[in-house]
């Protein structure tokens, strides 16, 4: 190629997605696949979203409201926000980009975990970013003091992913009250709660990302992906002060939440019957593979959130091609330098009983 790209862009490396289960059965000739590699929702949709698309299906051929308007509406209603304080993206990874589009120039510094989501890495070598990496403690939880240490005249913005991925482990409002003690007021946190709903529900001393909109520097994002099953159409959203959103409104392209994904969202929301019956499932079915980790003497985190790290004390990639033959993906954790660990995420009952049954004889 004799058109040469931007420099930066030389050290990225593309984010990989986890497997689709079409692509498995394709290349490895199977019928019944399961996928536990991407903390979907596996009761699918809300049935309240599916009856909003069947609506709204035969308006595609009209743009979508570029403002999101009514979705915005009732998000600010159910958050006690204002309109103006809400961006909608397409997923929350997009309003990831928006934040450093906005506020990152070339040679400022980025501080994140090591390893933590890699959006955040891939989003600032794109701006040209200096990204300083703050490892994880032993437990694999965020080290906030190492990362408030790091910070420097030059840093713009800090990311902490509350709960983690992939380590699902999380800070506590106790942890996060004191970072934001001495963090400069120009340096922007970008709080992930992209699994907000499951650790609100499953751990009493996790904090409300909301609770900390009084700063101005501060931005949370979140998801329809995970607890509400949306992940296909690509919709999520972030709260911060106006003036921050105001810059992230003008990096945004203006059609970047299409029709049915709004119309979806704004439906999911009214369904507090399928988000009590995924949190309920979620974490009785957390407990069933932790006792069968044990059973196997696996080590794994504690998670706040769908999906579990578990130590394979095998190489993680020989686990997972030996787990697609047996017809089960999930996550090999390779690309975050963890050499043995897995991602699984929580299915369906007879899902995860597959799983572990599949993981018992591979590891044999």
């Amino acid at each position: 190629m004799k058109i040469s790209s931007r420099k930066e862009l030389l050290k990225v490396k593309p984010y990989v997605p986890g497997k689709p289960i079409e692509e498995v059965q394709r290349e490895l000739g199977l019928k019944k696949v399961i996928k536990l590699a991407s903390n979907e929702n596996c009761f699918g949709p809300s049935p309240k979203a599916v009856r909003a698309i069947n609506r709204s299906v035969l308006n595609i051929n009209r743009y979508p409201d570029a403002s999101s308007f009514y979705l915005k509406t009732k998000l600010a209603g159910m958050l006690g926000v204002k309109a103006d304080n809400l961006v909608l993206g397409n997923g929350s990874d997009e309003v990831i980009v928006l934040a450093v589009k906005a506020f990152i120039e070339p040679g400022d510094e980025v501080i994140i975990a090591d390893p933590t989501f890699l959006i955040y890495e891939i989003a600032s070598q794109v701006q040209g970013a200096v990204i300083k990496f703050v490892p994880l403690t032993d437990g694999h939880r965020y080290d906030l003091e190492g990362m408030k240490r790091a910070v420097t005249a030059k840093t713009k913005l800090i990311f902490i992913a509350n709960p983690d991925n992939p380590s699902g482990s999380y800070v506590t409002k106790a942890e996060l009250d004191e970072f934001f003690k001495g963090i400069r007021e120009d340096v922007l946190v970008f709080l992930d709660e992209a699994y907000f709903e499951f650790a609100a529900y499953g751990c009493k001393n996790y904090p409300n990302g909301l609770d900390y909109l009084d700063r101005p520097n501060v931005v949370i994002g979140r998801s329809f992906s995970k607890i509400y099953g949306l992940a296909g159409l690509r919709i999520g959203y972030g709260v911060s002060d106006p003036g921050i959103i105001s810059c992230m409104e003008k990096v945004r392209e203006p059609f970047n939440v299409n029709l049915l994904a709004q119309e979806a969202a704004a439906a999911a929301l009214d369904d507090k019957a399928f988000l009590n019956k995924t949190l309920s499932h979620v974490e009785g079915q957390k407990k069933f593979l932790y006792s069968e980790f044990r059973k196997l003497g696996l080590e794994y985190v504690e998670s706040a959130t769908n999906f579990i790290l578990v130590d394979v004390k095998k190489d993680c990639k020989a686990v997972f091609n030996s787990l697609l033959r047996e017809g089960v993906i999930v996550r090999d954790m390779k690309a975050w330098g963890m050499d043995t660990f897995i991602r699984v995420t929580i299915g369906l009952k007879e899902e995860n009983k597959r799983f572990v049954n599949a993981l018992k004889q591979v590891l044999r």
